[in-house]
C-alpha cells in the first residue's frame, strides 16, 4: 500500500513520477485502557506514527516531492520543526533532489539527526517558531528564494504547498475504510492548522461525492501555549491570530496564524471546536500511552488524546461516541521526552549470579 492508492485525495501526479516508501495504511487500534478508564467506551488511535519517517508528514512528503519530479525541480527548500524535514528530506533522498530546511532554534535532536542521516542541508534559526515576526521573515525570504525554476517551497501548509498538502485528505479516506459504520468526532492537533484542515476537506469531499455521508466533527487541539486557532474555533467573535509561543510541546511551536482560517472555517463546516490542553497534562498521557496502551509517541502525538478527554469532561462528546486521535509522530522523533518519561526509572547493570537471583526470589 501507498498514498498512490488514494487519487481521489490530490491532484493527479503522472504515475512515471509516483514515488513512494511506503507511506499511509496505518493501523487504527481501540483504546483498552485509557478510554474505559475515562469513560469513553469507542476511543480510537490512528497509529500515523507507522508511517516511512514516523509522522504523518509522510503523506505529505510523498506528494509534494512527486510533483516536484513531474515539474523538474531539483531543489527544496523547506521550513519543520522536525517532523516536516524528516520527510522532505527522506523523500528528496529517494528522488535525488538537493533539500534545504530551516528548523525551529529548538527542534529535538532526534529529529535533527534524522534530518541529517537521509543527506539534508539544515539550518537552526534563533526565534523562528516562537516569535511571530522572526517566523514569518523566514517564510517570506525563502518564498523569495524558491522563485528560482529549479526550485520548490516546500512548508507543510495549504497556503505554501497546495499540492502536497492535499495528501493528508487521505487519512480521511482510510478512516472511512477502517470504520465504516461512521465516525462522530476526529481530534486533531494543531500547529499550523494543516492536518486538521487536511482532514476536515477530505471527509467534505467524501460528503460531497456521496451525498447521504455525514461527516464526523473535526476538532481542534493545541497546547494553552500556542493558542493560534482554538480559540478562534471554540468562539465565534475571536479570529486566529498570531502569538509568541511558549509551548514546550515540539512539532506545535507555530507561532503564525499559516492555515489557522482555513482550518477554522472547514471544521467550523463539520460543526467542530477547538480545545486548549496543558504541557504537563500532554507529558502524562505520553506516558500512559506508552506503560498502558503500547503506543511510543512523541508529546505531540499525544495531544490530541488529551483534546478528547477534555472534551468528553466538559460534556462535548458522549460516552458511546465514536472517536479517533491521530497518534501523529513516534516517541524516538523526541528523545528528551522520552528521558523525562523515564526519569525515575532506573536500568542498573546486574551480575549474572544477581540476575539469577531475582528468578530464585
Amino acid at each position: 500500500m501507498s498514498i498512490w492508492n488514494w487519487q481521489q485525495a490530490f491532484d493527479g501526479v503522472a504515475a512515471g513520477y509516483q514515488i513512494s516508501l511506503g507511506e499511509a495504511d496505518t493501523p487504527i487500534l481501540k483504546s483498552r485502557f485509557i478510554g474505559p478508564r475515562v469513560g469513553l467506551k469507542n476511543l480510537y488511535f490512528k497509529i500515523e506514527s507507522a508511517n516511512p519517517t514516523g509522522s504523518f508528514k509522510d503523506r505529505y512528503a510523498a506528494v509534494a516531492v512527486s510533483h516536484m519530479l513531474a515539474n523538474e525541480q531539483t531543489k527544496c527548500l523547506a521550513t519543520s520543526s522536525g517532523n516536516t524535514g524528516a520527510a522532505l528530506a527522506a523523500y528528496c533522498a529517494l528522488a535525488n533532489i538537493e533539500c534545504h530546511i530551516a528548523v525551529v532554534e529548538d527542534a529535538p535532536l532526534g529529529k535533527l539527526q534524522q534530518m541529517h542521516a537521509y543527506g539534508a542541508t539544515v539550518h537552526r534559526i534563533e526565534g523562528f517558531g516562537t516569535q511571530p515576526e522572526t517566523t514569518q521573515a523566514v517564510f517570506d525570504e525563502l518564498e523569495t528564494a524558491s522563485s528560482a525554476d529549479n526550485a520548490a517551497l516546500q512548508i507543510s501548509a495549504f497556503r505554501y504547498s497546495p499540492v502536497g498538502m492535499n495528501g493528508l485528505k487521505s487519512l480521511s479516506y482510510e478512516l472511512q475504510t477502517q470504520l465504516p459504520d461512521g465516525i462522530d468526532h476526529v481530534f486533531c492537533q494543531a500547529g499550523g492548522g494543516g492536518l486538521a484542515l487536511g482532514v476536515a476537506l477530505g471527509f467534505l469531499d467524501i460528503e460531497k461525492s456521496a451525498g447521504t455521508f455525514s461527516p464526523p466533527r473535526v476538532h481542534i487541539v493545541q497546547p494553552e501555549g500556542n493558542d493560534t486557532m482554538a480559540s478562534a474555533l471554540r468562539f465565534p467573535d475571536d479570529s486566529p491570530r498570531a502569538v509568541d509561543c511558549w509551548t514546550r510541546i515540539s512539532g506545535l511551536q507555530v507561532a503564525s496564524v499559516v492555515d489557522g482560517q482555513e482550518a477554522v472555517d472547514a471544521c467550523h463546516k463539520t460543526e467542530g471546536n477547538g480545545f486548549l490542553v496543558i504541557d504537563d497534562t500532554v507529558w502524562e498521557c505520553q506516558r500512559t500511552l506508552a506503560d498502558t496502551e503500547g503506543v511510543f509517541c512523541e508529546p505531540a502525538g499525544a495531544v490530541s488524546v488529551v483534546g478528547a478527554i477534555t472534551a468528553f469532561q466538559m460534556g462535548h462528546v458522549q460516552a458511546d461516541d465514536i472517536v479517533v486521535c491521530p497518534i501523529t509522530g513516534s516517541g524516538f522523533k523526541d528523545p528528551a521526552s522520552v528521558s523525562r518519561m523515564n526519569q525515575n526509572r532506573d536500568c542498573p547493570s546486574l551480575s549474572l549470579e544477581n540476575f539469577q537471583q531475582l528468578f530464585e526470589q
